[in-house]
């Protein structure tokens, strides 16, 4: 099963209103482990950045300006989600709004919101009437997001990971091992274990041959004041 856990920064918070994404972050999970692929790309704009939103992010029209736009960088990010994996973010509605207004202005097809995983609507599920934003949900499952001086899609991807495993139960939360995929993360990356070659032996005889069970009814004789009867001599 993959999914992909992404996140998104703007210009401001409506697309319709002439926002725009400005970045985009993805981490990839395959039966919900990280596998290290990740997506992550800074999208000019074409447009000016207010200092409020700078403030958040720290992405300013300077850095961005020689960035490639949304339509130069939509056909490699489309082809990294790919067309059928759960898409997890938090407060989705927000990311795939905006994602879905630059596809549209593209000419490119919406992305389903039968695919969206928002992790909001399961933090609040566990955490009925508490903050559940990001960076409370990291100090409620004692994650390290110390590096988090500002918002940014791919460092808030993953941590966003981490904090979407904790809230589906852990890593392989129900312990199934899908025969579809066959697949673990070793030290060198994936393997599909169907590739993997395996010895085959006979099953192994146990039963005790003639001259083991006589050898053993002899020696069971000479053990004296034994609890099945048997003494030697008899």
């Amino acid at each position: 099963m993959r999914e992909i856990v992404f996140d998104t920064e703007t210009t401001g918070l409506d697309p319709f209103q002439g926002d725009r994404v400005v970045e985009i972050g993805c981490v990839e999970l395959v039966n919900h482990v990280p596998t290290g692929n990740v997506y992550h790309q800074y999208i000019n704009p074409e447009r000016s950045l207010s200092e409020e939103v700078v403030k958040v992010h720290g992405l300013t029209e300077e850095f961005l300006s020689d960035k490639p736009t949304f339509k130069e960088i939509a056909d490699e990010f489309l082809s990294f989600i790919g067309s059928d994996s759960k898409l997890i973010a938090h407060n989705a509605p927000f990311d795939i709004k905006f994602l879905n207004a630059e596809l549209s202005w593209i000419g490119k097809e919406p992305l389903s919101g039968d695919r969206v995983i928002d992790t909001v609507v399961l933090a609040r599920k566990m955490f009925p009437g508490s903050r559940v934003n990001l960076n409370e949900l990291c100090k409620k499952f004692h994650i390290d997001n110390s590096a988090r001086t500002f918002h940014g899609a791919l460092l808030d991807s993953e941590l966003l990971a981490e904090v979407y495993l904790e809230l589906i139960g852990g890593r392989q939360p129900d312990l199934v091992l899908e025969k579809e995929s066959d697949i673990f993360l070793s030290s060198g990356g994936l393997i599909d274990l169907k590739t993997i070659k395996r010895e085959f032996k006979e099953p192994r005889s146990f039963l005790a041959s003639k001259e083991e069970v006589e050898q053993h009814t002899e020696f069971v004789k000479k053990i004296k004041n034994n609890l099945w009867g048997i003494n030697e001599g008899d």
